[in-house]
């Protein structure tokens, strides 16, 4: 599950800490150990692919990683609307049959949907994609008025100078 993040929820966080403290509450109690998550536990869960989303200065390009390993590209949906990035996807599991027994399950999940807000300067009709070893790498171009630049600070060389010479 390294390439999923949960999604933010105030209210699962708080309903997950009162079974995490009833769960350690009953193995002080009974001196066992504490029972292991049960997959309903994980399935309720809403889970979204990592992302990693970044500017490089020297290209001018904006870079957004997201970790899909196993899903079909063509099972893939990107939108852009206002500055807001949307993929949204499908993982279709093979169904297990009957007189198989499940030993262990990490894929909970069967659709998912992140989205990633775009810093300014960029175009999205620019925009372009490419899945590659489970990572579906999202580039466009960033308008070089909208790149940060550094501000130098008038009257720092003066105090240096003036500092140095009073040596």
């Amino acid at each position: 599950m390294t390439h999923l993040a949960n999604r933010d929820n105030l209210y699962r966080d708080l309903f997950d800490f009162r079974r995490d403290f009833d769960h350690i509450f009953h193995r002080l109690v009974n001196g066992g150990p504490i029972r292991p998550q049960r997959e309903s536990d994980l399935s309720s869960q809403a889970m979204v692919p990592a992302v990693n989303a970044y500017i490089d200065r020297n290209t001018k390009q904006f870079h957004c990683d997201v970790a899909l390993p196993g899903i079909d590209p063509q099972d893939i949906q990107i939108q852009v609307q206002r500055n807001l990035l949307s993929v949204r996807g499908r993982h279709e599991r093979e169904d297990e049959r009957d007189e198989s027994d499940v030993v262990y399950r990490e894929w909970m999940f069967d659709s998912f949907e992140r989205e990633i807000p775009l810093p300014e300067g960029i175009d999205p009709d620019k925009l372009s994609a490419e899945y590659r070893n489970g990572t579906l790498e999202i580039t466009a171009p960033v308008s070089a008025t909208s790149l940060a630049k550094r501000v130098e600070i008038k009257g720092a060389r003066e105090m240096k100078q003036m500092s140095a010479a009073g040596r």
